[in-house]
């Protein structure tokens, strides 16, 4: 049975506060430690080809997931602690980019909104 999000971040809550930790979790840090996350997952792929990129995950896959999970983890636990309703946010969030990448422009187009 898969998690929902609140569910996930029961879990991580639980983690950390198991350990006491909320004390050192501030938005600053927890938004640095996502970034180093997301840091050590660009890291898997340093110095491949985007056309080998692929086959790349593949041979790292258990590295990818632990990693994208860390990016994970920091996101959840970010949200929880800072009230931050993942599931709204998100739908505000695709919205706004319906809005700015509308499937007329956007489709087969990888320029970024300001460009077009």
């Amino acid at each position: 049975m898969e998690k929902t999000i609140k569910e996930m971040q029961d879990t991580v809550l639980k983690f950390v506060d198991e350990r006491n930790w909320r004390q050192f979790q501030t938005p600053k840090n927890m938004s640095m430690y996502l970034s180093i996350e997301a840091a050590e997952l660009m890291e898997l792929f340093l110095w491949c080809e985007s056309s080998t990129s692929k086959e790349t995950l593949e041979e790292k896959r258990t590295d990818v997931e632990h990693e994208l999970v860390d990016v994970l983890y920091w996101v959840l636990n970010f949200a929880a602690q800072n009230n931050i309703n993942l599931s709204q946010a998100f739908e505000r969030k695709m919205e706004l980019n319906r809005k700015k990448y509308p499937v007329d422009k956007a489709k087969d187009n990888s320029k970024k909104y300001t460009e077009y």
